[in-house]
């Protein structure tokens, strides 16, 4: 690069200006001098041109921001600020003391920021033409400048010396620090880093000035280059090289919340009506942050599970099919999976997800395994049989890697060699519309068709129309009348009426059972009515006759209830002698047969169960209309649905809580080995029954083995918690699964979930945890201490 002397000129001259007095005429701001923020045009203080100001801009409601900005134009475009973290409330101010402290203090008098090595020695402060808001001595020396200590701009005549950073802000309208920054290391070398976010260290360089060892500050040149100069003032490389004129644009290279540095120019004044008064890009560093951002640690350029592209103004940051934005309003925080992920248990896993295909695409690094000479089918087929497997890249030297969640890096650019093969649920929904309504547009079709053709018979038929005409709306009215008038539905909740024919119909005059208990027989279903739907239909024994307003009334607060782990309740039948309630069908049956079947499921699945079984019953106690203890939960009324979600089911014996009481006297409910202590001694019955019937749950969950088992050899191994509670006093728990590798390994983990269900399965109610907190501690937000001893 040649340099004119010119250039060469501006560049000494201006190397010489940060070590100046302020030559300029300036509005000194004299000490005791305060600016207080509020909603009008008086809180700064302008520069002797009018064209920077300082003080206050509002960002939000009731929050300000103390900055520098472009005091001429319309955007007011803010090129500094001090409290981008903490914004303040009006009535806020920012004083220059009379023993000359600058500081911020919000409307409290809590301070916010001050100028770190202002104090001795300030005589007054001013706002100069260039941008830099000054603290001077009585003899105009600088003891404290703006352009030290710069945030995401700097200016013309700036200065960036080593250990300089300039951070981008999180967000177009948030000023606070974002992810990423452009550094003057120590070394010398220049460049743009993502950083540990919310930490503001660096992360991964993405450019590069290559002046490392040799560089020693960045000058933004008044005639437009930015230049990286060695310490004997050298030129040694452009950064952002233009040529713009101070004289006529103002100008600021400014690190965008998308990573991109950018120099801007904006005219001063329209020289043609074709000219836009707007800032415009010159010129911009790295040329596509799609491509450039891929660090091994980190979201890249868009962040987690997205996809980076370059657009006209910008990178454009999408999700790919399957996922959706976290934040709408942040689109680099990245996309989550908006449909349930493969079960690592889940059979004939090609009928449940497929590949969005998408070319020029890459996700570099982060990949598990990788594969050389396959096609793209076999390594389209090796994903889909993987559980782990998210995303696929195929490229055509014939090779094939494998990521899995969370994926980074995501870029499409026509200079990526790649296929990316991103796996996504398919959609198995299918439209719910009553045939109500699609016998509605048939019949209005057949209305029109009747009424063009008389319309376009002999005037014969004039004399028969209205009689037609009167027959046919008749039929149609009579029809519709027929088909679209469902039974009722209870008040307040979408809970169907079924006839007890339509669900004899359904049931196929109830053949196919699929479970049995004390009162009631479940059979799987299908309802013609709503496009074949599959539903478990549970017929209560006519033998058992309880109070129609108690069924109304249980039927009516679980109609209500809608949370993702309680099997949904569909309608019902109330007509004579039946008494029958319509569910969801749920295909992987229920836990019982799961966890004590022939092979034991994996301990990460069995978490994840008892984790959600958690759930349901915290939204049942605390969360639900009507607080309902359950008074039945084991294994058999879990049900897991297609994708193994456990789903709290068989509310026949639940005991509704009005709002305004926490204990109910009750006969004794339940199925013995899960049943609380307090049902066999008269106690009030409150919502801890359920953690107790919960406990020993978790440690059916835990250990794959039934509460109780008549063990020939070893009564002590009987009873499951007696057994549990003995091994985990002693530090044996290796002893419940000797045969578990898995539990072995995670032994820290297993010994957790045993402390959280012997303190559910305490005697005394009141020092059984909620399941609020019991879910708190199964997520790993409270500590789970040691519980006491069971009596």
């Amino acid at each position: 690069m040649v340099f004119s002397v010119l250039d060469l000129l501006c560049f000494f001259l201006f190397m010489i200006l940060p070590y100046s007095t302020i030559a300029q005429t300036s509005r000194n701001i004299s000490l005791g001098s305060s600016l207080t923020a509020r909603n009008d045009d008086n809180s700064s203080w302008a520069s002797p041109s009018g064209e920077f100001a300082f003080g206050f801009q509002q960002i939000v409601k009731d929050g300000f921001l103390l900055a520098i900005w472009f005091n001429k134009i319309t955007e007011r475009t803010i090129v500094w600020s001090a409290n981008g973290n903490n914004l303040v409330p009006q009535g806020s101010q920012v004083e220059l003391t009379s023993d000359g402290q600058f500081m911020l203090n919000d409307a409290t008098g809590k301070r916010i920021w001050h100028a770190e090595s202002a104090g001795t020695g300030v005589a007054y402060a001013a706002m100069l033409d260039t941008g830099n808001f000054v603290l001077a001595s009585q003899s105009s020396s600088r003891l404290w400048q703006s352009f030290d200590q710069p945030t995401d701009t700097i200016l013309p005549t700036q200065t960036l010396n080593q250990n300089s950073n300039l951070y981008a802000h999180y967000t177009a309208t948030n000023y606070s620090r974002g992810r990423f920054l452009f550094a003057l290391q120590s070394d010398g070398n220049v460049v743009l880093y993502t950083t540990n976010f919310p930490q503001d260290s660096a992360n991964s360089a993405y450019w590069s000035a290559e002046t490392k060892n040799i560089g020693f500050q960045v000058i933004f040149n008044q005639s437009g280059p930015i230049y990286v100069v060695s310490r004997n003032g050298s030129v040694l490389k452009p950064i952002l090289q233009t040529s713009v004129s101070t004289q006529n644009y103002y100008q600021r290279v400014t690190l965008g919340y998308d990573g991109v540095l950018r120099h801007y120019f904006y005219p001063k004044s329209a020289s043609s009506i074709a000219e836009p008064r707007a800032w415009s890009t010159a010129v911009s560093i790295p040329e596509n942050i799609c491509f450039s951002v891929a660090g091994e640690m980190g979201g890249g350029a868009c962040g987690f599970n997205s996809l980076c592209s370059r657009g006209e103004d910008g990178p454009n940051c999408d999700c790919p099919r399957g996922y959706t934005s976290i934040d709408p309003n942040d689109v680099r925080k990245g996309c989550k999976q908006n449909f349930v992920p493969q079960s690592c248990d889940q059979v004939s896993p090609e009928h449940l997800f497929d590949f969005e295909v998408m070319q020029n695409t890459n996700f570099p690094f982060g990949d598990y395994e990788h594969f050389t000479v396959v096609t793209e089918d076999w390594c389209r087929q090796n994903c889909l049989d993987d559980c782990f497997c998210a995303v696929a890249i195929v490229n055509s030297g014939g090779h094939c890697f494998k990521k899995r969640l969370p994926f980074s890096n995501g870029m499409i650019d026509p200079r990526v060699d790649a296929k990316a093969l991103i796996k996504f649920g398919k959609d198995n929904s299918t439209s719910r519309s009553g045939g109500g309504a699609i016998t509605k547009k048939k019949d209005n079709s057949t209305l029109i068709l009747v009424g063009s053709v008389l319309l376009s018979s002999s005037g014969v038929l004039y004399i028969l129309l209205p009689l037609i005409t009167y027959l046919v709306v008749s039929r149609i009215y009579s029809r519709k009348a027929k088909v679209i008038q469902p039974r009722p539905v209870m008040s307040g909740m979408n809970l169907k009426d079924f006839t007890y024919e339509e669900l004899k119909k359904a049931t196929n005059e109830f053949k196919d059972e699929i479970g049995r208990g004390a009162s009631a027989t479940v059979f799987k279903g299908v309802l013609a009515s709503d496009t074949g739907r599959c539903v478990a239909v549970k017929r209560l024994d006519a033998k058992v006759r309880e109070n129609d307003l108690e069924f109304k009334a249980e039927v009516s607060a679980i109609g209500r209830t809608n949370h993702r782990n309680l099997v949904q309740l569909l309608g019902f039948c109330n007509e004579g002698e039946h008494r029958i309630l319509v569910y969801e069908f749920m295909s992987n049956g229920s836990l019982a047969g799961f966890l004590f079947g022939e092979s034991m499921p994996n301990w990460y699945q069995r978490r994840q169960i008892a984790l959600g079984i958690a759930r349901g019953l915290l939204y049942l106690h605390e969360e639900c209309s009507s607080q309902i203890v359950h008074c039945d939960i084991k294994p058999q009324n879990i049900l897991l649905d297609d994708y193994f979600t456990a789903r709290i089911s068989d509310f026949g014996l639940a005991k509704l809580l009005r709002l305004d009481q926490t204990r109910s006297m009750t006969a004794i409910r339940g199925t013995r080995g899960y049943v609380a202590p307090e049902w066999f001694r008269s106690l009030p019955i409150t919502v801890k029954v359920d953690v107790y019937s919960y406990g020993i749950l978790l440690l059916e969950i835990i250990f794959c083995r039934k509460h109780f088992v008549e063990v020939a050899d070893n009564e002590d191994e009987m009873i499951l918690a007696d057994w549990a509670y003995d091994c985990y006093m002693q530090k044996k728990l290796h002893w419940l699964f000797e045969n578990d590798e898995e539990e072995i390994n995670d032994i820290n983990e297993i010994e957790k979930y045993v402390m959280i269900a012997i303190w559910c399965i305490q005697e005394d109610p009141s020092l059984r945890p909620t399941m609020k907190k019991v879910t708190l501690m199964l997520e790993g937000t409270v500590e789970v201490s040691a519980p006491p001893p069971l009596s």
